[in-house]
C-alpha cells in the first residue's frame, strides 16, 4: 500500500509540477534548506544554553526559538512533500529518507517529553538538572535529521 501511495504521489499533478523543470524544484529545495536552517539554528541556540546551564537565557531564547523552529518545521514539511512528489518511488524507499522521517518523529517526541516534563517548571524559573539530557538528545537528533536529509541524494 505504501508503494502504491508513492506511485500515486509521483504521478500526481504535484509530482509533475515538481519535475517540470524551470525553477519549481530549485525554489522548493531552497525553501526546504531555509526551513532546515530555522529548525536546527533555533533549536541549537536553546539546547546550547540548556547544556551550558544558562537557565534564564534559555527560557528567554525559547520565546523566540520555539516559534522559529515551528515555522521552519512547517516549511520543511510542506516543501519536503513537494520534493518527495518529484521522485516518490525512489525517495520513499531510500534508507536515508526513512531515517530522516524516523528521526523527525523522535525529535518531536523529545520536544513533547520536554514540554510534558518541564513545561510547568519553566513558568517559575529553570527546570531541573536532567533537562540537559533532553537538550543533548535534541541537539543530536535534529543534527542527524539534517545529515540524513543531505544523504538522501547520495544513498
Amino acid at each position: 500500500m505504501y508503494l502504491e501511495a508513492l506511485g500515486w504521489l509521483q504521478e500526481s499533478p504535484l509530482g509533475a509540477w515538481a519535475r517540470s523543470g524551470g525553477w519549481a524544484y530549485a525554489a522548493t529545495n531552497s525553501l526546504h534548506v531555509l526551513g532546515a536552517a530555522l529548525v536546527l539554528g533555533s533549536i541549537a541556540v536553546f539546547d546550547v544554553l540548556v547544556l551550558s546551564r544558562r537557565g534564564a537565557d534559555a527560557v528567554g531564547a525559547a520565546r523566540a526559538a520555539v516559534p522559529l523552529a515551528a515555522f521552519g518545521l512547517l516549511l520543511q514539511l510542506g516543501t519536503g512533500f513537494v520534493l518527495l512528489a518529484a521522485d516518490a518511488r525512489a525517495t520513499g524507499v531510500n534508507p536515508a529518507f526513512l531515517a530522516k522521517v524516523a528521526l523527525i518523529a523522535l525529535g518531536l517526541l523529545n520536544v513533547a517529553a520536554i514540554h510534558l516534563r518541564f513545561g510547568a517548571a519553566w513558568r517559575g524559573g529553570f527546570p531541573a538538572h536532567d533537562v540537559r539530557l533532553y537538550g543533548l538528545a535534541s541537539l543530536a537528533i535534529w543534527t542527524l535529521v539534517l545529515l540524513a536529509g543531505r544523504l538522501i541524494a547520495y544513498v
